[in-house]
């Protein structure tokens, strides 16, 4: 990218933009603390793990339609409020992603990392 190519739009500008509406409508944003969040994160999280427990690897990779909207459900409550709290602390999560993604690619190299599933420091 240039300093005249344009910069790329925000694809989260949307949700957060709704999520803020939604809270603000209903007065929640007294609760919406990033502690608070961080915590309903995990919860939501939790729940998403629900819809696996039990099951064999193999029988976790062929849903029933039930269990599949179950998990997208869950999976629409972790990123709805992944969105949140980073939009309290004004963290752009696609940007720290992308950093993320970069420093894993440092510290997991395909050479020393592929086809094991042991910590950087163990490699």
């Amino acid at each position: 990218m240039t300093a005249m190519d344009p910069l790329p739009p925000d694809r989260l500008a949307l949700p957060r933009s709704t999520l803020q509406t939604f809270a603000a409508e209903r007065d929640w944003d007294q609760f919406h603390s990033p502690k608070n969040l961080a915590a309903a994160l995990c919860v939501e999280a939790a729940e998403l793990l629900e819809p696996f427990q039990w099951l064999t690897d193999d029988s976790s990779k062929s849903l029933s339609p039930g269990q599949i909207t179950k998990v997208r459900e869950e999976l629409a409550d972790v990123f709805l409020y992944l969105i949140r709290l980073a939009d309290k602390l004004n963290i752009d999560l696609l940007d720290a992603a992308e950093h993320k993604i970069a420093l894993n690619g440092q510290r997991y190299p395909v050479d020393k990392a592929r086809g094991s599933s042991r910590k950087y420091t163990d490699l």
